[in-house]
Formats: C-alpha cells, sequence, structure tokens
C-alpha cells in the first residue's frame, strides 16, 4: 500500500482483528454485485469506500423516480439512465481506485456463469427466485461464497452461503426451487426505505468479514429483522442431505 492508502484505510488497519493484512486482502479482491437498487446500492457504496480492488454490477433496468426514495447510489439528475453505469460514476467518485465493470444486463442461466467464474465472492441483490437459484447454482458449481439479503415492506434477511466449507448449506436448502413460496416485490408490496440500507450494509459487512478471514459470518445462519419492531432474529440453517444443488448426490 502506498502512503494515501494507508491513510484513506486508517481506520481500518487501526482494527487488531483486520489490519494491513485484512485490507491488503480486501484491496486485491473482485466481487460481483446482481442488482444495482435498494439493497445493490449500499453494498457496492460500502465496498468501494472499504477499498475492494474489482467491482463488477449487473442490472438491466433503468433509474426511475421511483427508485430515488431508497437506491442511494443513484441521484435526481440519474433518471433515465442505466443504473449500472450510473452506479459506476458514484463510485468512481467515491473511490477512484476501484475499478468497476458495469454490465447492463439482467443474468441468465449462461451469463451468470461467465460473471460468477472471474470473482472471488458474489452478493446477490436481485429480487426474484429465478435470478437467487440461478446464481446458486452457479456459486455451488464454481465453488465460490455467496452473500445472500432479502428486503420487502418493514422485513429483510440475510444469510452466506459457501460450499467450500463442509456441510455449509446452499441457497436451495433454504428456499427449494420447487417449492411453494410467494414471490413479492417492492413495486407491489413496497419497502421502507432503511430496511434495505440496513440489509445492505450487513451484506457488505459479510462479504469484507469472508474476504479478509475475520471474525464469524453468517454461514450456516439466517439473520432477520424486523424494521417495526426492531428485533433481530438467527435461525440455523442445515445442509439438505437431498438438495439437489449441493448434496454430495447432485455433485457426482
Amino acid at each position: 500500500m502506498d502512503d494515501d492508502q494507508l491513510l484513506r484505510y486508517s481506520r481500518h488497519i487501526l482494527l487488531p482483528e483486520f489490519g494491513i493484512q485484512g485490507q491488503q486482502k480486501i484491496l486485491k479482491s473482485h466481487a460481483l454485485i446482481i442488482g444495482a437498487g435498494g439493497l445493490g446500492a449500499p453494498v457496492c457504496m460500502y465496498l468501494a469506500a472499504s477499498g475492494i480492488g474489482k467491482i463488477t454490477i449487473s442490472d438491466g433496468d433503468h433509474v426511475d423516480l421511483t427508485n430515488l426514495q431508497r437506491q442511494i447510489v443513484h441521484f435526481t439528475q440519474d433518471i433515465g439512465k442505466q443504473k449500472v453505469l450510473s452506479a459506476k460514476e458514484t463510485l468512481k467518485m467515491l473511490n477512484p481506485s476501484t475499478v468497476v465493470k458495469a454490465i447492463p444486463n439482467r443474468v441468465n442461466q449462461t451469463s451468470i456463469m461467465e460473471l460468477v467464474e472471474e470473482t472471488d465472492i458474489v452478493i446477490d441483490c436481485s429480487d426474484n427466485f429465478q435470478t437467487r437459484h440461478n446464481i446458486n447454482k452457479a456459486c455451488v458449481k464454481l465453488g465460490k461464497p455467496l452473500v445472500s439479503g432479502a428486503a420487502i415492506k418493514f422485513e429483510g434477511q440475510i444469510s452466506v452461503f459457501d460450499n467450500r466449507v463442509h456441510d455449509s448449506p446452499c441457497y436451495e436448502c433454504l428456499y427449494p426451487e420447487n417449492g411453494d413460496f410467494e414471490e413479492t416485490r417492492c413495486a407491489v408490496m413496497g419497502v421502507f426505505s432503511p430496511i434495505v440500507g440496513i440489509i445492505g450494509a450487513i451484506q457488505a459487512l459479510e462479504t469484507l468479514k469472508t474476504l479478509a478471514k475475520v471474525g464469524s459470518t453468517m454461514l450456516g445462519k439466517l439473520l432477520l429483522f424486523n424494521g417495526l419492531t426492531s428485533d433481530w432474529q438467527t435461525l440455523n440453517l442445515h445442509k439438505d442431505p437431498k438438495c439437489k444443488i449441493c448434496s454430495a448426490d447432485a455433485k457426482n
């Protein structure tokens, strides 16, 4: 690190659990963020501010007036721009040293494999089950850690999945693709703006801890937050021995 980096990241370096070694790991890391909306906005800003070496961010949407209530990486003058390009401009101002690759498309089962393969960690900030399952399949197959978050109305959840760790569950273990789960989106149900900030900030926290290998992550746990009551709940997750994605039979 040069003198400017030592000064910029000095508050990280002062942390005995993190220090120079932790910061150097972050500087050399590449994160893939799927979604540049409510969750993706705080995630990409905290990762860039923290000095991550490269961010690839994928989203096919354009900035809309209704986004500005919660998607803090975008500004009024960005209305009409592609979200990934708007986010890239903001991140460049925040930290010019972070390389940002903008993918102005929604990921599909083919493209996600290519994107995941070239990254160190994946942060799922998407808003639909199909994308989440495609991301999970790619992460399991390629052995990449996945930080998953979701938020709707006044509620949010976070978990970390890492198939490199023995007996770690995957997203499929929690939400089977053929399960009977109701898909709800904020465009229909609404979402309280600080909720996505809280969940996105914790996703960034879990990402940095995973990359720097400090502390304990949410691996094998599901953290639930109720914004109306300000209550937190942690559930233990277990690997499904019959999971069609991560079980021993599925891999063979």
